[in-house]
């Protein structure tokens, strides 16, 4: 079992990574380009990343249990690499305030249908939505002929 501190360092660390893979993008690639329908741009995959983030840190954190796209507007990367820089701050300040207890705490899955989950368990469904959408947007690098960051330097 790893501490809550170790988990949010493997979060912090992903972050970084998911911010160098949106630098890497020209700037109308980040929030216009997708290679084939139905796929988005990865700019709105980031917006999904955050939204998720903030839904399950403000439930967790405070019992405020609302799923709402509060990043709908965001249209430059400026924006956006701050807007990642700003739930991540929110992210840390409630981090410290959940316990081990809350994090093993059992509750029916109130955005997606996913049934009972601990807290720990939404937290890590954040993760890996999180690093598929990332895989995703290394696609759309590569497709566009630029290198992706490394993925193992987080």
């Amino acid at each position: 079992m790893i501490s809550k501190e170790e988990f949010m360092e493997i979060l912090e660390g992903n972050r970084r990574l998911t911010i160098r893979t949106m630098e890497a993008f020209p700037e109308d690639k980040l929030f216009d380009y997708a290679p084939v329908e139905p796929l988005r741009p990865f700019a709105e995959m980031v917006k999904e990343i955050l939204n998720v983030e903030r839904a399950f840190m403000r439930g967790i954190a405070r019992d405020d249990w609302e799923y709402k796209d509060v990043f709908s507007e965001v249209s430059t990367k400026a924006d956006l690499l701050s807007a990642c820089e700003k739930m991540r701050g929110e992210t840390r300040e409630m981090w410290s305030s959940v316990t081990d207890e809350r994090l093993a705490e059992m509750k029916e899955d109130p955005f997606f249908g996913a049934g009972q989950q601990s807290h720990i368990e939404r937290l890590q469904y954040a993760l890996e939505n999180e690093i598929h959408h990332r895989g995703q947007g290394y696609i759309y690098l590569r497709v566009l002929g630029i290198e992706p960051p490394a993925f193992y330097i987080r």
